[in-house]
C-alpha cells in the first residue's frame, strides 16, 4: 500500500475495532466512499466484486465485517468470508490512503485472523501492490496464488467462432435459465472452490446490478441442454468497479459442460462473446485467470491477451488451496 500523509499525532481520535455481521446502510455507505479513495490513490479496487455487491445490498448474514475507526473517521475496513469450507475462510481489507504507514493495517489483519479463528485466514491483495506484500510479510503471511488480469485490444482482428457440430447458441433469459445455468455453473466449475458455489442469490445480484445485459450473457446448447456459457460484461468507473478507466469490456466468466471439454466449445463461445464487445463499440476486453491454470492462459494467449495485472492471495504457513488447474473459466 502506498504511504500516507497521515501523522499519528494528528489522527482524529483513539483507534477503535468493531468486528459485526451485515452492515447497517451509513456504515456500508462509509465503506464504500473509502473503497473509492483506496481506488482513486491506487489505481485498482480494494476490494472484489463480491465483496462490493454485499455491502450494496444488504451484506452475507454469514460474513464478518471490520470496521477500524479513528475517533468518528473510518480508516479501515476488512471482510471476512467464512463459508469455503475446503480451503478456510478469505478476507480482503483496505486502508485509507490518509492512515497509512501507521500500523492499521497490521490491526486489520490481526482482526480478521481473529474472527477466522482455528481454521487460518487467507487474504487477497489487489493489484499486487509492494506495501501489501510487505504488510503481508509482517504479520507472517505468505504468497500461495496469483490471479492474472489479462487484456487485449478489440480494434485487432478476431477469428470467426467455429462452433462444434449440433451446438446452437443463444443469449440468457432471466427467470427461466437460472436454475439451468447455476447446474451447469456447477458442474464446470466443481473444482473451484468460489464459481462453483454460486447459488441463486449470488446470481440474483448479479441481475440487479446496472450492468447486468442478458443480451451479452451466451448460453450454448446441445438438443436441447445447456453446454456452455460466457458471460460478457461491461464495466467503467462505478462503485462496483471504481477502476480508473474508461468503458471496457470483458471476458466475466466461460464455463464448459465437462462432457464439452476437448470440443473446441470454449474457444467458439470466448469468441462469440469478443465479437459481442466489439459490435457494442469497445476498445478493449479484459479477463482474470490463476496464473498456474496453464490451459486457460494458453487459450487467451492464443486470443491475443496479454498479462496485464495480478492479484494476489496470502495464507499463513500450512494453509493450503484446492487444486484449479480443471477451472474452465474463473472470476475474481
Amino acid at each position: 500500500m502506498p504511504t500516507g500523509d497521515q501523522d499519528a499525532a494528528t489522527w482524529p481520535g483513539p483507534p477503535s475495532v468493531r468486528v459485526s455481521g451485515p452492515l447497517a446502510g451509513p456504515d456500508a455507505a462509509a465503506v464504500l466512499d473509502l473503497v473509492r479513495h483506496a481506488a482513486d490513490e491506487d489505481g485498482v479496487s480494494p476490494l472484489s466484486e463480491h465483496v462490493l455487491l454485499h455491502l450494496r445490498y444488504g451484506g452475507d448474514p454469514q460474513a464478518r465485517n471490520v470496521l477500524l475507526r479513528l475517533g468518528d473517521v473510518l480508516a479501515g475496513y476488512g471482510h471476512l468470508d467464512p463459508t469455503d469450507q475446503v480451503a478456510g475462510p478469505s478476507g480482503e481489507m483496505v486502508v485509507h490512503p490518509a492512515y497509512r504507514r501507521q500500523g492499521l493495517g497490521l490491526a486489520l489483519g490481526r482482526a480478521l485472523a481473529a474472527a477466522a479463528g482455528d481454521r487460518g485466514l487467507r487474504l487477497w491483495a489487489h493489484g499486487d501492490l509492494p506495501g501489501a506484500a510487505r504488510l503481508a510479510a509482517a504479520a507472517g503471511f505468505e504468497r500461495t496464488r496469483a490471479l492474472y488480469q489479462m487484456r487485449r485490444s478489440l480494434r485487432e482482428p478476431l477469428d470467426p467462432p467455429r462452433l462444434p457440430d449440433g451446438i446452437t447458441v443463444r443469449t440468457f433469459v432471466p427467470g427461466q435459465d437460472d436454475e439451468a445455468w447455476l447446474e451447469l455453473n456447477r458442474r464446470a466449475f466443481a473444482r473451484h472452490p468460489e464459481q462453483g458455489a454460486w447459488t441463486r442469490a449470488d446470481l440474483d445480484l448479479r441481475e440487479r446490478e446496472p450492468w447486468f445485459d442478458p443480451a451479452g450473457f451466451f448460453l450454448a446448447e446441445r438438443d436441447g441442454r445447456l453446454a456452455g456459457f460466457h458471460w460478457t460484461k461491461v464495466h467503467g468507473r462505478t462503485a462496483a468497479a471504481p477502476h480508473g478507466h474508461e468503458a471496457i469490456g470483458e471476458v466475466y466468466v466461460v464455463g464448459v459442460d465437462p462432457d464439452e471439454r476437448g470440443t473446441g466449445l470454449g474457444r467458439a463461445l470466448t469468441l462469440v462473446g469478443l465479437h459481442h464487445l466489439r459490435d457494442r463499440g469497445l476498445q478493449q476486453v479484459m479477463l482474470y485467470a490463476d496464473e498456474d491454470n496453464e490451459p486457460a492462459i494458453g487459450l487467451y494467449e492464443s486470443l491475443g491477451f496479454a498479462h496485464q495485472g495480478t492479484d494476489v492471495m496470502f495464507s499463513r504457513p500450512g494453509v493450503t488451496n484446492p487444486d484449479r488447474k480443471a477451472e474452465s473459466g474463473l472470476r475474481r
